[in-house]
């Protein structure tokens, strides 16, 4: 007969197991009973979550009954910078469909013909592809058959080929995008499913009939949609002599001048509220260069000081524009919270261009399509949610949660990256 003992570390009984194990095996069905209970508990719970959450996004437009078919991305840890990229992202159509319709991952011969391959964590290190599980991201995103997706095989890959990322801390949203730009354009150009990608875009005349931007080799869907070209101007001031390079960009990051960097919201009344056009600005006039980016003039065969402006040689078909609001002081990343107003509509880059003149009515005209927006105090805290427009209307993402907003919420946020898409067609006559 089993021996019982009294434990004076924990003030419980102890029971001491019979030869046959009679007493574990009692106690491994009665944990398995309760683990039956608490999944079967979990489960109704989730479905009761997901219907009423199905049933929150039914909402009235225009007198009537509507739902949203937007999907929510959960948050993994700190993922909101990876969520609000995503989301903004997937409402670029024109980048967002062609993903969608590349094909899927490549079928496996043997016991596992006919099924898709999926990379897990089990698979190994090159068993990955970012492309792949962007796509599949992106597939979830718009179907309306779930209220939140988990983008946790998309950040497996990123923890996989973007080592900077790894780990559940904040990170800074335009840096992910930058970072998940390239790597996408990289793999792109190679061989995917053997089929090359850059045979798949070339037969897209729609893009690379127009598409003379590269970066890093052979042009993919991500320099056909964000490339564009800048063109910098350097003039020596002692001998005059000019130099001028042509660099490639994927999105401009602009500084919020520093006359507005005490104004924190749009209704203060002390001087003028910051625009983007002041920002816009700033980039492109004539700047003298300091002391510590003295130019190599060529000719003076010496470091002297020089002036530096840069120009717009291309705009691109979705021109991404950062604001800096994180600056290093001695010690610290502080943010500049400052408001920028932005339009929603007609934005014009014709004077920013190097030949405008060259350029026609409508081709330099822009509109909103997202909106990422950090809220908080630094670049290693805070929160990221984003701003998008879909099929007319404006949605707010905040992770797993969707919500339908209006274009005067949109416009009061303070925004850190704006994706605008060029206009196509002529759609009223408002600009910046």
């Amino acid at each position: 007969m089993e021996d019982i003992k009294e434990s004076y570390r924990c003030d419980d009984f102890v029971v001491n197991d019979t030869k046959l194990g009679l007493v574990q095996k009692v106690r491994e069905h009665l944990q398995n009973l309760e683990n039956s209970a608490f999944t079967a508990d979990r489960h109704r719970k989730r479905k009761l979550l997901e219907n009423s959450s199905l049933n929150t996004k039914l909402l009235k437009v225009n007198g009537s009954t509507t739902g949203i078919c937007a999907t929510g991305l959960r948050n993994l840890g700190n993922t909101c910078f990876m969520n609000a990229i995503l989301q903004s992202l997937s409402n670029i159509e024109q980048f967002c469909c062609y993903f969608k319709e590349l094909p899927a991952v490549e079928l496996r011969n043997g016991k596992t013909a006919g099924r898709r391959t999926y990379h897990t964590r089990s698979q190994g290190d090159n068993n990955v592809s970012l492309v792949e599980e962007f796509r599949k991201t992106l597939c979830a995103l718009w179907q309306g058959s779930q209220t939140a997706f988990s983008p946790e095989s998309l950040f497996y890959v990123v923890w996989k080929i973007m080592p900077n990322f790894r780990g559940y801390q904040q990170q800074d949203a335009h840096e992910f995008m930058r970072y998940l730009l390239d790597h996408l354009h990289l793999e792109l150009q190679g061989g995917f499913n053997g089929v090359s990608r850059s045979a798949i875009l070339q037969e897209n005349s729609a893009l690379s009939g127009s598409n003379k931007c590269c970066i890093n080799g052979a042009s993919t869907v991500v320099t056909a949609i964000f490339g564009g070209i800048l063109q910098n101007e350097v003039n020596c001031l002692i001998c005059g002599t000019e130099s001028r390079k042509f660099d490639p960009f994927l999105d401009l990051s602009l500084d919020i001048p520093s006359q507005f960097r005490n104004k924190r919201s749009k209704n203060q009344e002390n001087g003028p509220v910051c625009s983007l056009r002041d920002c816009l600005r700033s980039f492109t006039d004539l700047e003298e260069l300091d002391e510590t980016e003295l130019y190599m003039c060529h000719k003076c065969k010496k470091k002297q000081k020089s002036t530096k402006k840069f120009w717009i040689q291309k705009l691109p078909k979705v021109l991404c524009l950062h604001l800096k609001r994180f600056h290093w002081t001695a010690y610290l990343r502080n943010k500049v919270d400052t408001y920028v107003e932005f339009p929603l509509r007609g934005l014009d880059m014709k004077c920013y261009l190097l030949e405008p003149e060259n350029s026609g009515p409508e081709s330099c005209l822009y509109d909103l399509a997202a909106v990422v927006v950090h809220h908080g105090s630094g670049v290693g805290s805070g929160h990221y949610t984003a701003y998008a427009t879909h099929e007319g209307r404006w949605f707010h993402f905040n992770d797993s949660t969707v919500t339908l907003t209006d274009e005067d919420t949109v416009v009061k946020a303070k925004a850190y990256i704006l994706f605008y898409v060029e206009r196509q067609a002529k759609a009223g006559s408002d600009k910046l």
